[in-house]
């Protein structure tokens, strides 16, 4: 087997097994607060916002980190072993602080679930993509392989749920044990020159992104569009159940429903880059935000089971347009040295910012005026901003700029693409 080959299915590996672990513990997290802990929507709403400012908080560190040590593979073992632990985490220490004190178990799940997760897939995410372009393979091909294991875990989730909840989190600790194994076969050489773009990467260069006028262009599309992906999902099984003659019931539709999704979206992981690079990743970008908005809107206008499992299968296109899309365009656009800080600071960080403003005020809608009406507002809120970010995001399929970056004993050139 080739290098190429075997950094592709090993890493390919690694997304499998890390969403697997994921989906088994997390996917039904937010009926397992209301129907298993017990907590309304508001309170839900503000656990959403604490662990978004906790994965923010962490977002930056792992970027600046992942490109400062170029493509070692601490980060991917480091999450590896923590998230061996999830299980007893969940069982053990985070339901009983949420039944003890709401905002106590709220910090400490903050800080657990936002560096294994919530930060820790962007991490990932952005080391595998860098990997893709040493070994020439596409990242989407790869990013397939995740929401295959997602839908793995999520297709038994909803039945293991109405047993026992907890033999989900300890199916999680087991795959993280295999995701360990997996990450300590993986190795990987740096050449002398990848070794230099890392070790010329400061503080000051990650600064400089702020004073790019087609950053604060990007981050607005995210924190205005892509923020609401994550703002949706949190409560929407919630709702799912409740259209159903029963919760159980309910909770094992949406767990097929939400596996079919996702193996749809494994197909779509496969298609996106295809696709992307036809039309270009500023139109990719905006095709995923009115798919976004259409799906928002449709689910607060849909009445029934049929209608609203039609608007939540849109997922399985939109998100891999998004994803392939924000790639493409932040290498097509800026300095790829710092693609890692780009992916984790200006996608990342800024749709955790916009989530942890907007979770716990989406929460209090849906306990106000129901789930439909506030989908339609959100709906339209991303639409607006689809439609602005037509005229702000590059339109060129290829940037340059050039820049100098100071390394201490010599000025290198960098082309910003």
């Amino acid at each position: 087997m080739s290098k190429s080959k075997e950094m592709y299915w090993k890493l390919s590996a690694y997304f499998f097994f890390f969403f697997f672990t994921w989906s088994a513990s997390y996917s039904l997290f937010s009926i397992w607060l209301g129907q298993e802990i017990q907590l309304n929507g508001a309170a839900t709403g503000i656990i959403f916002s604490v662990n978004a400012i906790f994965a923010l908080c962490m977002q930056p560190l792992y970027g600046y980190i992942s490109d400062k040590i170029g493509i070692k593979k601490n980060i991917l073992v480091f999450i590896a072993a923590l998230l061996i632990f999830v299980g007893p985490f969940y069982i053990y220490v985070y339901g009983p602080l949420l039944k003890y004190n709401v905002f106590l178990g709220a910090a400490v799940g903050g800080i657990y679930l936002g560096t294994s997760f919530l930060a820790g897939v962007g991490a990932i995410e952005s080391y595998i993509e860098k990997i893709g372009r040493k070994y020439n393979f596409e990242y989407g091909k790869s990013r397939m392989w995740g929401s295959l294991g997602w839908a793995a875990a999520t297709f038994f989730a909803g039945q293991i749920f109405n047993m026992n909840p907890n033999i989900n989190f300890w199916i999680a600790s087991i795959s993280a044990i295999v995701l360990f194994v997996i990450v300590m076969s993986v190795s990987i050489e740096m050449t002398d020159r990848e070794i230099e773009r890392a070790e010329s990467v400061k503080i000051k260069d990650v600064g400089k992104l702020f004073l790019l006028k087609d950053f604060w262009f990007f981050m607005i599309y995210v924190i205005g569009v892509t923020c609401f992906y994550s703002v949706y999902d949190q409560q929407f099984p919630l709702y799912y159940s409740s259209l159903f003659a029963t919760k159980a019931l309910g909770n094992q539709v949406f767990g097929y429903l939400n596996s079919f999704q996702v193996f749809m979206e494994a197909g779509m992981m496969f298609l996106a880059p295809f696709i992307i690079n036809k039309i270009g990743p500023k139109k990719g970008l905006i095709l995923a935000g009115l798919l976004m908005s259409f799906r928002i809107i449709g689910s607060g206008v849909v009445v029934g089971p049929v209608g609203i499992s039609c608007m939540k299968l849109i997922h399985a296109v939109e998100l891999p347009i998004m994803l392939i899309s924000i790639f493409k365009y932040l290498a097509a656009n800026f300095d790829t040295r710092l693609s890692s800080v780009l992916y984790l600071v200006g996608f990342q960080f800024a749709s955790q910012i916009g989530a942890s403003i907007i979770s716990p005020i989406a929460g209090r809608f849906y306990d106000m005026i129901g789930f439909r009406h506030s989908y339609v507002i959100m709906g339209v809120i991303v639409l607006s901003f689809t439609i602005i970010s037509m005229f702000t995001l590059i339109n060129s399929a290829k940037k340059q700029k050039s820049s100098k970056f100071l390394d201490g004993k010599k000025d290198i050139a960098v082309e910003l693409k």
